[in-house]
């Protein structure tokens, strides 16, 4: 079966690239080949890190991991069991009228393990994954990228990690591509990586060099500064380093199904996460949701989301800080820390090239310096909900496609991949090309023909569509002739200028169960005539 696979990815490769030689008579080059990213995971033991990093794993065979390390941040550090005491003020352990710290550590179980438990269970679905894609990684390749980084206190860079060294070495290798960082927790073994770089050759002649190769090289995916390591540290001595945080893309947080549009309402439902994620064997087993009995670490104040049957106000009086609303018993939990993956993945948006791109994580958003989205403040659980549904409607007047039912639905069918050991029993992705450069040139007011070419590993029928992603630089919308159709065409508008961009995506849907979706983009870029 993975010979099957491999020799059907050839074909298809080489039945896009005669297509393409036929296509516009206009100039540019671009790779039909999907260069999977590098990529580093830092995560704390938040639940909703839990839940981010089992989906992540499903999509393991389109990235290449370079790093799985467990992270500090303001609501989760272990401490160096030697009962050091530990407090900075206005952290989370200092609101709400707790007065529990200075304290040993915070909110981190004894033998924290939660990554360890996730590939665990990842050994017990392996098989299953490679028949319907050979490319997931091993077991024992994901073990050897585990480490523990600065997990003693939030926002110590004081000394080196084991994770810490891990990030060092990649930073400075000579492996081509750039290095995505994510930080789901604080940022300090980050930091801590790249105060090592710094204190090693600050004072050398190398120094240059390595601080351009840095700032070429390493891309943060943070879920905000949640030690404020990036801004007391990162930015000061690193600005070069792209910061890139997304907007506008699928709530894939705390608080998702707060107002929830119908269409994505009904993929975050008791009955959708249990036939879909939580019946769908060992990698469902571990996943989170509301009501479910469990807890991360036992007593926390913090984390009440496993409890059923009682009210804000009940478990306010038991003597838990309830900063989300309770919801339906089963339902969804959070995946808080999604958007910095989610435009990793080989879906066709080519979302990991730029920032600007967009794609299932959002689009790119300017710098800031805040906590994540799923971050506990002093807001009731009622005021939360109230907030959340505001930045709801004003996201909504924003042009930005709605992906979430999309991404919804191909979690779900990877899940189901773990647990079927058939290929035929499961559905997989059309495949999708167009036949031109996936980058062209072009001049106001010309007409473009598109040509696409899709296939089904299934045998599914196949819908698809064209459609303008208003990401370029050309400001307005863009019409496209017969959209539903493998032969369309765009009309370059008059008034676009030199130096503009537009891209077009190509948008394949098959019919199977769950329905799966895949892309290309194609972006024109503007010339003078």
């Amino acid at each position: 079966m993975i010979l099957t696979l491999l020799l059907r990815k050839c074909l298809f490769s080489l039945l896009a690239l005669s297509v393409a030689t036929s296509s516009l008579p206009v100039s540019a080059q671009s790779s039909l080949e999907y260069n999977r990213p590098r990529i580093i995971i830092t995560a704390d033991p938040e639940l909703d890190d839990n839940n981010s990093l089992i989906r992540f794993l499903m999509y393991s065979n389109e990235v290449t991991i370079e790093g799985l390390v467990y992270a500090s941040s303001q609501f989760h550090w272990k401490g160096d069991g030697k009962g050091t005491k530990w407090f900075v003020p206005g952290r989370e352990y200092d609101r709400f009228g707790l007065d529990i710290c200075p304290c040993e550590s915070w909110r981190w179980a004894d033998d924290e393990r939660f990554i360890h438990d996730i590939v665990e269970a990842y050994v017990q679905v392996y098989s299953n994954l490679k028949i319907h894609d050979p490319d997931y990684p091993s077991p024992d390749y994901l073990k050897s990228k585990i480490r523990f980084g600065n997990i003693e206190f939030d926002g110590d860079i004081s000394k080196d990690s084991p994770g810490s060294e891990l990030i060092k070495e990649l930073i400075l290798d000579n492996k081509p591509g750039q290095l995505f960082i994510t930080a789901w927790g604080g940022h300090s073994t980050i930091a801590r990586a790249l105060k090592s770089i710094q204190d090693e050759f600050e004072y050398t002649t190398q120094w240059e060099a390595i601080q351009n190769k840095v700032n070429r090289k390493v891309i943060l995916l943070p879920s905000g500064d949640q030690d404020d390591t990036y801004a007391s540290y990162i930015k000061l001595n690193w600005p070069g380093i792209e910061y890139r945080r997304f907007e506008d893309g699928p709530r894939y947080g705390y608080g998702a199904q707060i107002r929830a549009s119908e269409e994505n309402a009904q993929y975050l439902t008791p009955s959708w996460m249990k036939e879909n994620i939580l019946d769908q064997g060992p990698m469902g087993s571990l996943y989170r949701v509301w009501g479910d009995g469990k807890q991360m670490v036992e007593g926390d104040v913090v984390d009440y989301f496993g409890l059923s049957g009682y009210t804000n106000e009940e478990l306010r009086e038991m003597g838990y800080v309830v900063w989300m609303p309770v919801q339906e018993k089963g339902s969804w939990l959070g995946e808080g820390d999604n958007h910095t993956v989610m435009n990793m993945l080989g879906n066709g948006l080519r979302a990991y090239e730029n920032a600007t791109y967009g794609g299932w994580g959002g689009r790119s958003a300017a710098p800031a310096n805040t906590v994540g989205a799923f971050a506990p403040s002093d807001l009731s659980a009622e005021e939360m909900a109230e907030r959340m549904g505001s930045q709801d409607a004003q996201n909504e007047t924003r042009s930005y496609p709605e992906f979430f039912p999309k991404a919804q639905r191909d979690f779900a069918a990877r899940m189901h991949w773990s647990v079927t050991s058939s290929y035929s029993a499961a559905n997989h992705h059309p495949e999708v090309r167009i036949g031109s450069p996936l980058m062209i040139l072009a001049s106001p007011g010309q007409k473009i023909k598109l040509h696409g070419f899709v296939t089904d590993p299934d045998g599914n029928e196949v819908t698809v569509r064209w459609w303008h992603f208003q990401v370029g630089t050309y400001p307005h919308n863009i019409d496209i002739s017969n959209p539903t159709s493998m032969d369309a065409e765009v009309e370059i508008p008059e008034d676009a200028t030199e130096g503009q961009t537009i891209h077009i995506i190509l948008e394949a849907t098959d019919n199977g169960a769950p329905a799966l979706t895949k892309y290309q983009r194609l972006i024109i870029a503007l010339r003078e005539e």
